[in-house]
């Protein structure tokens, strides 16, 4: 079961792409992260800009440029997408299900949801039952440190049936490879993280139920940065020995949802305040090929303060020929960024011959501020017992407001307003009991911004998708087929230009994409306890028109990040050790094709595309229960393959795959 259209149906009822997978299964791919995630989704696709910060993409809408996200990150019912820039992504713990779904989510979820969605569902507070877990578990990192991480959910009921709390706590530390040798760092990027989350569920009736949640993320990274060379180190510019700061990236959610059936519909409330804090490094170095080579390189350190109040109240009923949902969405949020920068500026391009000027204690402010509001309604209608059609709307306005300063007291504060209309059709048609095919169109939306002076604002983007699929299970197989079409309109890309070494950045509306695609999923269980799985994605994605002002794309060009082929491939079986131990092995591997990147205004013909490298990831694990305990040894990346998982290689701003990494568990469950 899962709950993409905001009420619980099954997957094959659903008409769209979403790749679900449970708690169980979670645990068993070692998913801790939403890297860990893209390796697993085929067509899910992400950059990393240091532990913790992810820019996501799926079906081959990728795009770095703009303000907003392109993919919603939801955990339970709060949205956790505050920028395209800031994204919290949750770490895994005591998780029921993560949901991908795929394609425009607009009509359901609003601007930031033009790619497709990400739900976290945790598990809710039992209200009949004392239960918990303790998990300990260590692991070695081929060329790094040892890693530690732990473990402890508890349950309990206060009031049978009624009230009851549920706590989850995660710790990590250790497990960094990358060094950084002229600052005497070693194995600096593993993370020391605190993770936990309260919930509490009263239910006095059988009419009302209220659900509280509150999270607490702290992650601090020594060695931040997120990229490194084949060498397993990073080079930071101007100086190859800064003593970079360390990255922290802390937040916390508060999330009241409160739920009433008055019988002829349920109403839901959910109110959702989110702080955050941002602390990081950056650097740039242009490589060979990039028109900025030896003309100049650059560090920054950056300090984000982020905030987000968002309340959501809808009305459903998915009781007889007839399921609904209408409902209202406010949004306000508010986010500065402070910049602390020097670069090494030479425009005779002799840095490496000893040339250029530093330029240091220099200083970069931008604050913006969101207010949104939207209404939507989505309603799909049985004309037969095998046949379903549906549709929905959401209009949806954004107030924006962006400060700009390169000195305090200098900027002059820019102020837009944008508005979309995303409507969706589909229908559903039960071929048999437990497969149906579906047909659906919809559309996506994200907002356009600000640019500093002396650029002007960029408009908003459009997406909207056609697609067609099939899902169904027998006995011994599930499957699910989608083939769809997405039109990409006024894509946002961002050009950037030098002045006397300064980066100034230019983002605006450059043209249209064009993306075709089909992905395929399979899970067949020959004999009980024998599971075989293959999930993959094929994409054909074209920027098919461009604007002549475009100095960054041509027609033909590809996006960027997104792979051609991608698939999983997986076994798992489950037996009796010992005839009384139930156990289990798993292998799974993972391919991704490589991924380009495309700045003409940065980087000579002859560097284009800039590409990552292919991806061949192969992940092993193995466990058995012993009673109350719960013991797995694991290996991830057994073949210790080191690869260039981002292509923004021209930059040295790339991200490759961890080595390879083994390591034990034991879990006590009670």
């Amino acid at each position: 079961m899962v709950t993409a259209q905001k009420r619980e149906q099954r997957l094959i009822d659903v008409p769209m792409a979403i790749e679900s997978l449970s708690g169980d299964e979670i645990d068993k791919l070692g998913i801790d992260s939403v890297q860990d995630l893209s390796f697993n989704v085929p067509g899910l696709t992400m950059r990393e800009d240091g532990p913790g910060s992810y820019t996501i993409f799926i079906r081959g809408l990728a795009n770095q440029s703009g303000s907003g996200a392109l993919v919603g990150m939801y955990l339970d019912e709060a949205p956790l997408s505050l920028s395209g820039y800031d994204q919290l992504s949750p770490v895994a713990l005591d998780l029921e299900r993560v949901e991908v779904l795929k394609g425009p989510q607009g009509t359901l979820y609003g601007q930031g949801a033009a790619g497709g969605v990400i739900r976290y569902i945790t598990a809710d507070p039992a209200l009949d039952r004392v239960e918990g877990r303790v998990k300990g578990e260590l692991y070695t990192v081929s060329d790094g440190e040892m890693g530690q991480k732990g473990e402890f959910i508890f349950n309990a009921p206060l009031i049978e049936d009624q009230l009851a709390v549920r706590f989850a706590l995660g710790l990590e530390g250790g497990g960094g490879w990358i060094d950084q040798p002229e600052a005497g760092k070693e194995d600096g990027n593993g993370t020391e993280l605190v993770n936990a989350r309260g919930k509490i569920l009263w239910v006095p009736t059988d009419k009302f139920s209220a659900l509280a949640t509150i999270q607490v993320h702290r992650a601090e990274t020594e060695l931040g940065l997120g990229y490194e060379e084949a060498d397993r180190t990073v080079d930071v510019g101007p100086d190859r020995g800064e003593i970079t700061m360390p990255k922290q990236f802390d937040f916390d959610i508060y999330n009241l949802e409160l739920n009433y059936d008055f019988g002829f519909a349920e109403l839901t409330s959910s109110t959702t305040q989110i702080e955050h804090d941002h602390a990081y490094p950056f650097t740039y170095i242009p490589r060979e090929g990039n028109y900025s080579y030896g003309v100049v390189e650059g560090y920054d350190e950056r300090f984000v303060e982020a905030e987000q109040f968002s309340q959501e109240l809808r009305l459903s009923n998915d009781d007889g020929a007839f399921a609904w949902t209408v409902g209202a969405f406010y949004s306000s949020g508010e986010r500065s960024l402070v910049v602390d920068y020097e670069y090494l500026y030479a425009p005779a391009a002799d840095i490496y011959t000893g040339g250029g000027v530093l330029y240091d204690g220099l200083y970069y402010f931008s604050g913006s501020s969101s207010d949104s509001y939207s209404i939507f309604a989505d309603g799909a209608y049985d004309l037969t017992d095998k046949l379903t059609i549906g549709a929905g709307i959401r209009y949806f306005e954004d107030e924006q407001t962006s400060l700009i300063e390169y000195a305090p007291g200098t900027g002059t504060e820019n102020s837009a307003k944008f508005d979309s209309v995303d409507p969706r059709v589909y229908l559903t048609y039960q071929y048999d009991p437990n497969a149906t095919i579906y047909a659906s169109a919809g559309s996506g939306f994200r907002s356009g911004g600000f640019n500093s002076a002396p650029f002007d604002p960029y408009g908003p983007e459009q997406i909207m998708t056609y697609e067609l699929g099939t899902k169904g299970t027998t006995r011994t197989l599930q499957y699910d087929v989608a083939v769809f079409f997405t039109e990409y309109e006024d894509m946002v890309r961002r050009r950037l230009t030098e002045v006397n070494g300064a980066f100034l950045a230019e983002s605006s509306n450059i043209g249209k994409v064009e993306v075709k695609g089909i992905e395929a999923g399979i899970a067949y269980q020959p004999v009980s306890g024998l599971t075989f799985s293959a999930n993959a994605a094929y994409l054909d994605s074209e920027i098919v028109e461009t604007s002549d002002t475009d100095q960054v794309n041509e027609v033909g060009d590809p996006t960027d990040y997104t792979p051609e082929l991608s698939y999983t491939l997986g076994v798992n079986y489950d037996f009796d050790f010992a005839s009384q131990y139930p156990a289990f092995v798993r292998v799974d591997f993972n391919h991704r094709d490589a991924v380009s990147y495309i700045d003409r205004s940065s980087f000579l013909p002859s560097a284009l595309p800039q590409m990552s490298d292919e991806l061949d990831l192969l992940n092993a694990r193995a466990g058995v229960q012993l009673g109350a305990v719960a013991l797995e040894v694991y290996a991830t990346n057994l073949t210790d393959e080191n690869a260039s998982i981002d292509p923004y290689q021209g930059w040295a701003n790339a991200n490759r795959t961890r080595p390879r990494v083994i390591g034990v568990s034991a879990a006590y469950d009670f």
